[in-house]
């Protein structure tokens, strides 16, 4: 079951989905990718995965952890989710407000 729905602001996210980057995350060994991967070291910690083909960014893994996040906007039909939390809001754009009640974390 994913577990962490949230929804990030930062600047790396932003700049790759056009706005905030919704993902949940489930142990990698639970995740079953169909197909190949483009994966980019982000960072000294972090690497992000996209389709080759279309570019959507769908992918997020640490370098230390298990876990491995998934874009929620890549779903086919509904999650079952509720968002957990906002994280980074403090890079969070100018251009709009986080107004639904959600914990937020800087």
């Amino acid at each position: 079951m994913p577990q962490g729905p949230s929804m990030c602001h930062c600047g790396q996210c932003r700049k790759q989905s056009g706005g905030v980057w919704s993902s949940a995350y489930v142990p990698e060994s639970d995740l079953q990718i169909i197909g190949p991967v483009n994966w980019f070291a982000s960072s000294d910690t972090a690497k992000r995965g996209s389709c080759p083909r279309c570019g959507s960014f769908l992918f997020w893994k640490a370098n230390d952890e298990n876990t491995i996040s998934f874009a929620l906007g890549a779903i086919d039909g509904p999650t079952g989710l509720t968002l957990d939390k906002h994280i980074f809001v403090s890079d969070k754009g100018d251009y709009y407000d986080i107004a639904d009640g959600v914990p937020q974390k800087d």
